[in-house]
C-alpha cells in the first residue's frame, strides 16, 4: 500500500467533469484506489462516491493504492490532482 496527500487545486473542486476523468483514470488500475477526506475514504473508482464526498479547492485529501500497479496509479492520481485533473491532462 503506498498514499500520498495532496491539495485539490481544481477551482470546481472534483465537479461532475473532473470526478468523471479521475475515475475513469483510475478504473484503468488493477489497484484499489481510495481517497480519504477526514475520516471519509472514498472509492476513486465510483463517480458516485467521488461527487458525493464534496471535495473542493483547497481541501487536502490523501491518495491511496493498494495492489499490483500501486505505484503507477499513486502517480497517475496525484499528476491528475496537481495539475487540476484537467482533460487535456488524460
Amino acid at each position: 500500500m503506498v498514499s500520498q496527500k495532496v491539495k485539490i487545486v481544481n477551482k470546481n473542486g472534483l465537479h461532475m467533469r473532473a470526478a468523471g476523468l479521475f475515475t475513469k483514470t483510475m478504473s484503468g488500475f488493477e489497484s484499489d484506489v481510495y481517497v480519504k477526506k477526514g475520516n471519509l475514504r472514498i472509492n476513486a473508482k465510483s463517480i458516485l462516491n467521488v461527487l458525493a464526498s464534496g471535495i473542493r479547492q483547497g481541501d487536502e485529501v490523501e491518495l491511496i493504492c493498494d495492489g499490483a500497479d500501486e505505484k503507477a496509479a499513486l502517480e497517475t492520481a496525484v499528476e491528475l490532482v496537481k495539475n487540476g485533473i484537467d482533460e487535456q491532462t488524460v
